[in-house]
């Protein structure tokens, strides 16, 4: 039974006394509310259900009075027959005051819906859609005409609403499957928001400029057509532009006006609001200031075009100093890492709402959002607009009157077994129709220096299942404060550790002691492996991180064997709590660590607390071979061609054994998929980039030391002692001559 992740309803975050005090008086603000840390979507002052959505707390507005349909489902309501033979307001004015007056409530409940949104029965339920979402259901026209009602559409502009509210916010970044409608939405938006503002400009962008010029002409334009006159402003030059939508007062057509209707200059006033597209590149829009940018295929810019830099600048398009003044509207499908897709999933990835800075906001600004695509997969949706996950018991309707007899998880799991043997293309169907965020940025096998099919099998094995329950997240700390005392675990969901086993309270903090240095105690277990680094700044202010894996041996003791138990990928402020970090798992845990010399610090910074006997010595040598460095701080040099192929070979090693399915069916033993995904893009020619590789490497040859020890070469030679040898043939013995 298929369990949604996307959103849930909060009941507890606010007291009821506290939303029914302030719904009495209709206090309820439109934006974000930093007491209750939510944002309010509602524009009537009344908030009723607040939804989760990828960490977002959303407040709806309250129900009134939700329309009722016949069919209890989303219909769009018919234009009625006398308002669409009026083309403008120009000919709207023509008619008599009577026929107005028959008309007037109808616009003004348009206006209305459009302004706080609506709410209507959806197979008896009541179902809130915001202004803009009611607009691209009512009025806009798509490819296929009118657009459908789909669950997952409302729940995108839920979340692009309260996007639009928050103040913090710079906008969205939307990670989405293929055909999810993006570009429609993103253009009935625009048409929306250009209709109603006035000195304004609104921009889009795609990854080419002949497909920025597409979705202008083929989908702004047309929703801008079809408007009714009453939404529709003054339009500029031809009916149908191929560059820009000007929402202005043409001057022929205001003088023939107000020459036949005797208009004043004041009845005519136009919007003088623009809508373009440009060229993609850099700089596009460099030095404009917008209301809306709409970034489509955000997710495909390839060199040397990179969405990095160009959000970099389109950012400063979108605020007045430290105001916000526009929003971006991005969203995108993900390319093969190489070609465009790494710079998008840094941008998603900056787009944390959990991560935020000191004034509220994002690394990138923006608010990532992901829809998994058995939400929004065409033949898989009901009639009701709502996703058939499961397969049902009794066929289902579609909304063409079609009927649906399997689930989209069972079709989308099928689609995938018939791939399994070609992973390049199954690679492709994971970014086109992802279910996880892992899915829409996999990367494609050619080049990789390890086995992807096996890899890829335990992200999806591990993405499958409850991670949760198997991958704690936290801290280490010394308990009461005291150093070189007992570490402690605390869970933190903010924490730099992820740990999938805890030793039981007796093999924790095994430390020996012998000859006033300290030893671990559970050597026997596993060891750490870590990529250190020295220098607490850098001046881009990004730098490598530090990274620290723990790996168990085969054990017979109350211990999971050739399990990676804990994953430390982090960059703290300073050196000194990266290195206290690395100091307390070691402590916790009783096992040593093989680290790289090449960055010493580390190395330095543990003989100088005691506990120069947990970092291992290189152990391709041999005591008398090491280096008077080597000697004094243990560690191995990670660069010498040798050392790179073992590290290499042991991870391609463990890969193999120990990482996919099994034989059985069983599958592999680690829950890490930062570093899965680490491995899967590892270039052994360009190694600084893969922090999480080189530690976990690290680990593996550290659990397997006994593999790399020298092994002398044994030699024989004849020894004469001095003994002489007889040939006892015959009545007597002779002597043989040896000469």
């Amino acid at each position: 039974m298929y369990e949604q992740t996307l959103y849930k309803i909060i009941d507890d975050h606010i007291k009821p006394k506290v939303i029914k005090r302030l719904n009495r008086y209709s206090k309820w603000e439109y934006g974000y509310n930093k007491e209750h840390d939510i944002i309010v979507i509602s524009k009537t002052g009344k908030i009723g259900e607040i939804y989760e959505i990828q960490n977002l707390r959303i407040a709806l507005p309250k129900e009134e009075n939700p329309h009722e349909f016949e069919n209890k489902t989303w219909s769009k309501t018919e234009y009625p027959k006398p308002l669409k033979r009026i083309k403008t307001v120009f000919d709207w004015k023509e008619y008599p005051e009577e026929f107005k007056e028959r008309w007037f409530k109808y616009i003004d409940e348009e206006f209305k819906r459009r302004e706080e949104g609506f709410w209507f029965y959806n197979n008896g339920i009541p179902t809130y859609l915001t202004g803009t979402h009611y607009m691209y259901l009512q009025w806009s026209k798509i490819d296929v005409g009118p657009p459908d009602f789909r669950e997952a559409n409302r729940l995108f502009f839920i979340f692009w609403e309260a996007c639009k509210a928050d103040t913090r916010c710079y906008g969205m970044c939307y990670l989405k499957n293929r055909r999810s409608g993006f570009s429609f939405m993103a253009s009935g938006e625009v048409v929306n928001l250009a209709t109603i503002s006035s000195d304004s400009r609104y921009g889009i962008l795609s990854k080419t400029g002949p497909d920025a010029k597409k979705m202008f002409t083929d989908k702004v334009v047309p929703i801008s057509v079809n408007y009714p006159f009453f939404f529709k402003p003054i339009q500029d030059g031809m009916d149908r532009p191929k560059t820009e939508l000007a929402y202005r007062v043409p001057a022929s057509k205001f003088t023939r006006r107000s020459i036949e209707a005797g208009s004043e200059v004041a009845d005519l006033q136009g919007l003088d609001t623009t809508v373009d597209w440009k060229n993609t590149g850099d700089n596009s829009y460099d030095g404009e200031k917008l209301k809306l940018l709409v970034h489509d295929e955000s997710g495909k810019w390839e060199r040397p075009n990179n969405i990095l830099n160009n959000w970099r600048v389109t950012k400063t398009t979108l605020r007045l100093g430290s105001r916000i003044i526009g929003k971006c509207m991005m969203g995108s499908t993900s390319n093969a890492l190489d070609k465009g897709g790494r710079n998008f999933k840094k941008l998603y990835d900056n787009s944390d709402v959990t991560k935020r800075n000191r004034n509220g906001q994002t690394s990138s600004g923006l608010y990532s959002l992901f829809i998994p695509m058995e939400w929004n997969y065409e033949g898989y949706i009901d009639s009701h607009g709502m996703p058939v996950f499961d397969t049902p018991e009794t066929e289902v309707k579609g909304p063409y009157g079609d009927f649906i007899d399997t689930g989209i998880i069972e079709y989308w799991e099928n689609e995938v077994e018939g791939l399994k043997n070609d992973q390049d293309s199954l690679n492709e169907f994971y970014r086109q129709f992802p279910r996880t965020e892992d899915h829409a940025f996999r990367d494609e096998t050619k080049g990789s220096l390890f086995n992807l099919v096996k890899i890829y099998e335990q992200i999806d094995f591990n993405s499958g299942i409850n991670m949760s329950s198997l991958v704690s997240t936290g801290n280490f700390q010394w308990e009461n404060g005291i150093k070189d005392t007992k570490v402690l675990f605390y869970p933190d969901v903010n924490g730099r550790f992820n740990v999938s086993w805890v030793p039981s309270v007796i093999q924790q903090n095994r430390v020996i002691k012998k000859n006033n240095m300290k030893y671990p105690g559970n050597e026997h277990l596993g060891a750490f492996g870590c990529d250190s680094y020295d220098i607490s700044g850098t001046v881009d202010g990004r730098g490598s991180k530090g990274a620290l894996h723990g790996l168990t041996k085969f054990s017979m003791e109350d211990c999971p064997p050739n399990h990676f138990f804990l994953e430390y990928v982090a960059r703290p402020k300073t050196t000194e709590v990266f290195f206290e970090d690395v100091l307390m798992a070691l402590v916790f845990y009783g096992m040593p660590i093989l680290c790289e010399n090449n960055k010493p610090r580390l190395l330095y910074y543990l003989k100088r607390r005691g506990y120069r006997g947990f970092s291992m010595n290189r152990p391709d040598k041999i005591w008398n071979k090491l280096s008077v460095a080597e000697r004094e701080v243990g560690g191995i040099p990670n660069s010498s061609e040798d050392i790179k192929q073992a590290h290499a070979s042991a991870i391609e090693s463990y890969i193999q054994q120990h990482v996919g399915a099994g034989e059985e069916g069983n599958y592999g033993n680690i829950s890490f998929n930062k570093t899965l995904n680490d491995w899967a893009r590892f270039d052994i020619n360009n190694r600084t980039k893969f922090d999480a590789t080189i530690s976990s490497g690290l680990a593996i040859m550290a659990c397997n030391k006994d593999l790399y020890k020298p092994r002398p070469e044994r030699t024989t030679a004849n020894v004469n002692f001095g003994f002489k040898k007889y040939n006892n043939k015959g009545m007597l013995s002779k002597a043989i001559n040896n000469d």
